[in-house]
């Protein structure tokens, strides 16, 4: 009996290694959110990507931590994923072995409105 709870820890502990993608979207996006803030203060603008890039990377070990987006999962679009380092929310999927960054995009816009118009418009 021991082996064999044994055996089903190890499995479980077993991590499949998923790979990160950034969409042209996201890129741009990010930029943007960095570029604004630098304008201000470069050592802040530096710590929030490093703190974006470090949500992102976790995705790889994690890529279902993410809440589905309640804004799409009003219309049943349960595809799309996000983590959110507020004020900004970074949306996902997951494709196969691959965690495809969609977006990062400031929660205090109407995001209902700007979500289904960059994912209807890709």
């Amino acid at each position: 009996m021991f082996l064999l709870s044994c055996a089903r820890i190890s499995k479980r502990s077993e991590m499949e290694q998923f790979t990160i993608f950034w969409s042209d979207q996201a890129k741009m996006d990010l930029s943007e959110i960095i570029e604004y803030i630098a304008f201000e203060d470069k050592t802040l603008a530096m710590q929030i990507l490093g703190k974006i890039e470090e949500q992102v990377t976790r995705l790889e070990q994690l890529p279902k931590s993410g809440r589905f987006v309640p804004e799409l999962k009003a219309f049943d679009l349960l595809t799309y994923r996000e983590v959110v380092f507020p004020p900004w929310r970074i949306i996902y999927k997951i494709d196969k072995q691959q965690v495809v960054i969609i977006s990062v995009l400031d929660s205090r816009r109407n995001l209902e409105d700007l979500l289904l118009k960059k994912l209807l418009l890709k």
